[in-house]
């Protein structure tokens, strides 16, 4: 099914006519129509757990499932994890990097920064970018960029600006949040405080030594040591990843974990999610709902089939590595037979590190690409790569997407009176269009010139007048969902640079993987037409 809408439905989303296709019967009472909704019907899956679809996929063509563990599976909260990242990274810049101890006061507002922004580095910059990637929103450290120092600087060159790497970089993933509002605070700081930063230090070098410092968090284990000790007080629990796991193998679908995190921790992560672990300390029984886990897998460089990376397998007692030969068990040197032998209830599931998507086809005995799905929410690193190098399925985790969700359709009648405000003030731009047209090229009487011009300057008035409170109201209703960054998926009234990566490469999206538990395992998702799916299904009526 799809909608084509005319010249009239284009200019007022919220015309009735647009409604009343959107609208359907159900017991005599009119519901908006909405894709990808459960058998059930609209009450089995709220709003803002709804899985949208850009890509038509049929579940019964899906032989195999995939998961990422770090905030696909395993939700973290921003208000502990990014937390002690932040805290984690300061330290390393002021005892590794030479910064002043003054860095170790400051606190970090995990609420203040997006994912889909992009950090200029050379000019100290964080921007919000439309889907054409012309600059919307721009801060110089928290300052605003004035609409003309943003043209000065982004919008005066002859050729686009790509905004790549190495000047820019991208905040496409959640654990980028604090480093990148810790940079922001950097930059301020180096500002009001020229000389108090390291010698030779620029922005772009100021950068590079967050990033060079969040490294090192990872490296020592700093963080991961913290959240294994209190996995509660870091991870969200989520009581439908077990259920969800159970459901695709008894549609007999194989099920696997792809992960950049060692067996150690995943051990411990996952535990943790399915409620496993025992007073004794970890245990493996989370394994049972995996047939293949693949741990320290170095994506995205994993979805590459020519890559050379070799494939271990890991003993989960010990954690000792155990060379295979593409997954098969070898002998070791003076014995004929493979040196390790997994136990029985481990039969159905085998644990390895590193290896290629070679590797993971065989294991699971693929013969097609487009017969896996794989859940991420990383747009480069797990949707990106394995969509476009390997055709796989994918789906991506967009946990912001529910609450954003549920305020459109909370803000559906002032998204409304928005886009009429835009409909009158464009009339009014056609009528003046056509009034000064007729001035500068029709043969007019003197009384019909005067008639007309007044007619110009009583228009111009009400046009500003209509402008000024239709930017009064959008950046009202912009500030609703976030103060600064506004709405996930929109720049102004086009799609965010963001949205339109979610458009490209993913099939389908949703707030956390385990809303594919409200659906049945062989559903046919099937998109709609025209703007973002979720914004399509809450369209004011």
């Amino acid at each position: 099914m799809s909608y084509k809408m005319d010249k009239g439905q284009k200019a007022v989303l919220g015309d009735q006519r647009l409604g009343s296709e959107l609208m359907e019967s159900r017991d005599g009472v009119q519901e908006p129509c909405i894709w990808s909704s459960p058998e059930g019907g609209k009450d089995e899956a709220e709003l803002g757990k709804r899985i949208f679809c850009n890509r038509s996929l049929n579940m019964r063509n899906i032989i195999a499932v995939g998961f990422d563990m770090d905030y696909t599976l395993a939700q973290y909260k921003p208000e502990t994890f990014e937390k002690l990242a932040y805290e984690g990274t300061i330290e390393k810049l002021v005892s590794n990097l030479g910064y002043p101890e003054e860095l170790l006061g400051w606190t970090f507002n995990w609420k203040y920064m997006v994912r889909g922004l992009v950090v200029d580095k050379k000019r100290g910059n964080i921007l919000k970018m439309d889907r054409h990637k012309y600059v919307k929103v721009a801060y110089h450290g928290f300052r605003e960029l004035t609409k003309e120092e943003k043209v000065g600087t982004y919008g005066n060159t002859l050729i686009r600006d790509a905004f790549d790497e190495p000047d820019y970089a991208l905040i496409d993933t959640l654990f980028s949040l604090a480093e990148a509002y810790l940079f922001s605070q950097l930059v301020d700081f180096m500002d009001k405080n020229p000389g108090r930063v390291p010698a030779r230090v620029d922005y772009a070098r100021m950068y590079k030594d967050v990033r060079s410092a969040v490294d090192m968090c990872h490296r020592d284990g700093t963080l991961k040591q913290m959240v294994a000790k209190d996995p509660k007080k870091y991870i969200n629990e989520d009581k439908s990843i077990v259920p969800l796991l159970k459901m695709l193998r008894d549609s007999r679908r194989a099920t696997f974990l792809v992960t950049n995190s060692l067996w150690d921790y995943t051990n411990i992560v996952m535990n943790f999610l399915c409620e496993s672990r025992t007073l004794d300390g970890c245990n493996f029984d989370w394994l049972q709902y995996f047939d293949v886990v693949i741990t320290g897998s170095a994506k995205p460089g994993f979805f590459h089939e020519e890559s050379n990376a070799n494939l271990f397998e890991v003993e989960p007692e010990s954690g000792k590595l155990i060379n295979t030969d593409n997954g098969t068990p070898m002998a070791q040197v003076g014995n004929t037979s493979p040196s390790i032998t997994l136990k029985k209830q481990n039969e159905r599931c085998r644990v390895f590190q590193g290896g290629t998507v070679r590797h993971l086809h065989k294991l699971l005995s693929i013969g097609s690409s487009s017969q896996v799905l794989y859940v991420g929410d990383h747009i480069y690193g797990d949707i990106l790569r394995s969509k476009k190098v390997l055709g796989w399925r994918t789906m991506l985790v967009v946990p912001e997407l529910e609450a954003e969700v549920k305020l459109l359709w909370e803000l559906r009648d002032s998204r409304k009176a928005l886009q009429l405000m835009r409909s009158d003030r464009d009339h009014i731009e056609d009528q003046i269009h056509r009034l000064r047209w007729s001035l500068d090229f029709e043969d007019l009487k003197a009384d019909q010139k005067q008639e007309k011009s007044a007619l110009v300057e009583d228009l111009e008035f009400q046009r500003d007048q209509v402008r000024i409170k239709h930017q009064q109201a959008q950046r009202e209703c912009h500030q609703k969902f976030h103060k600064v960054w506004g709405q996930l998926m929109k720049t102004g009234y086009q799609n965010s640079r963001f949205a339109h990566q979610v458009e490209r490469f993913a099939c389908l999206y949703t707030s956390q993987v385990s809303n594919l538990s409200l659906y049945s395992p062989n559903k046919y998702y099937r998109p709609g037409e025209d703007f973002m799916p979720h914004e399509f299904n809450i369209l004011p009526m």
